[in-house]
């Protein structure tokens, strides 16, 4: 039986556009030695081209940045891009900023040795964004998927930022029951079917506190409760969260267990394994 083709998410190139404020300082950060250890696996050297795709802020192209490669960054939503810029000021690294999704791939990007992605994978027609990259990426080069996938957390204050979503924002928790939903096609499944079928996975897992804040930030960094995909509903839906978490903590203190990792995918075996 042959497998389905993978549900796409309607793009959307504003979806996180409310969300500036919030992503870079309250989403789980990216360990500089997890984007040192992809670097070195893949086999990066200063001065090699690699693009960030859905960049976002910019995290992981001022990550790859630091090691001295020529990265650049591409997103669709503009206010994403100059948060980027100024991070990437602030940290003294250089970045070529392309305003661009994974629909606008094409050679006139250039060739890549690496393509990364944080967080984004998702919200792309996989299958299509696999064979454009395929006629970007050098050979030997390869692609990287990074994210965070949690592990515990102590009080469990998801299944209430769950609720309130479903509550206060039904439109965009739509897009999360998809990607939760048995038919969700899950990105190695993906790549395996794709010219980058050889995969490994590296990472860290750390433990991280939260206050009140710092979920309230988390949950107004997400798409599904995003100050647009709130409206109207954003006052009180922080006021429940807020009440909501107190009751979880009374002392206000969340602690987090979370897997920050990468997926490399190569064309072939890499000469070292």
């Amino acid at each position: 039986m042959s497998q389905s083709a993978p549900k796409i998410i309607p793009f959307d190139p504003n979806r996180f556009r409310s969300t500036v404020d919030f992503y870079g300082r309250y989403r789980t950060p990216y360990p500089p030695e997890l984007i040192a250890a992809v670097a070195r696996r893949i086999g990066l050297e200063p001065g090699d081209r690699l693009l960030d795709l859905g960049c976002g802020p910019g995290p992981l192209a001022i990550g790859f940045a630091a090691l001295g490669l020529d990265v650049t960054a591409m997103d669709p939503e503009p206010s994403m891009l100059e948060a980027a810029r100024l991070g990437a000021e602030a940290a003294g690294v250089r970045l070529t900023l392309v305003e661009g999704s994974s629909y606008d791939l094409s050679p006139a990007l250039g060739r890549f040795r690496a393509v990364v992605m944080g967080r984004a994978f998702h919200w792309m027609d996989r299958t299509a964004t696999l064979d454009a990259l395929d006629r970007l990426i050098e050979p030997g080069g390869a692609v990287a998927l990074l994210g965070d996938r949690r592990v515990h957390s102590s009080p469990d204050y998801h299944p209430l930022l769950d609720e309130l979503a479903r509550r206060h924002a039904p439109g965009r928790s739509a897009d999360r029951a998809t990607r939760r939903s048995p038919d969700w096609v899950p990105h190695e499944v993906v790549l395996l079917s794709s010219p980058f079928r050889w995969l490994e996975r590296t990472g860290r897992i750390l433990r991280r506190e939260r206050g009140i804040d710092d979920v309230v930030g988390l949950a107004l960094s997400r798409s599904v409760t995003s100050p647009a995909a709130l409206g109207a509903a954003r006052e009180a839906f922080e006021e429940e969260l807020r009440a909501g978490l107190a009751r979880l903590a009374p002392d206000g203190t969340f602690r987090d267990v979370t897997e920050v990792g990468a997926v490399i995918a190569f064309r072939d075996a890499p000469t070292e394994f």
